[in-house]
């Protein structure tokens, strides 16, 4: 199993801590990834297959920078060919119910111009009633 180490943020984020959120979380796929990897590990192979609008440069790019802010971990797996998987950390899970809003403010945004139509599933399970559902 890979070590894990915590890097320092190359680029500085803004001081004020809701524009700090949306700087992080910033970026065309990124809500997308963290959405697929919720769900577990995965690796960049299968990522690619559930978001094929996605270039690879580009997902790899905000992979890295979702790595950089410590939303995703990367485990590189001594196997020939390596395998690499990569998981959302626990401070990355913690956005799990900020994009539960998000897709319920978009959901009803799109609701009050009439445009359900145009809208993909989004379908985030809070981890917490997920688990109290388990039990």
């Amino acid at each position: 199993m890979a070590q894990i180490t915590k890097k320092r943020v190359i680029k500085r984020l803004p001081m004020l801590p809701a524009e700090r959120a949306l700087k992080v979380i910033s970026g065309r796929w990124k809500a997308v990834i963290l959405y697929y990897l919720f769900d577990g590990p995965r690796r960049l192979s299968a990522l690619k297959a559930l978001m094929p609008g996605v270039t690879q440069k580009v997902l790899i790019d905000q992979l890295r920078e979702m790595e950089e802010h410590g939303l995703v971990s990367r485990e590189i797996f001594a196997e020939i060919p390596a395998r690499v998987e990569y998981r959302a950390t626990p401070l990355g899970l913690s956005l799990e119910p900020i994009l539960l809003a998000l897709c319920q403010w978009g959901q009803h945004h799109a609701d009050e111009l009439d445009e359900q139509a145009h809208l993909a599933d989004c379908i985030i399970r809070p981890r917490q009633a997920t688990e109290a559902s388990a039990n």
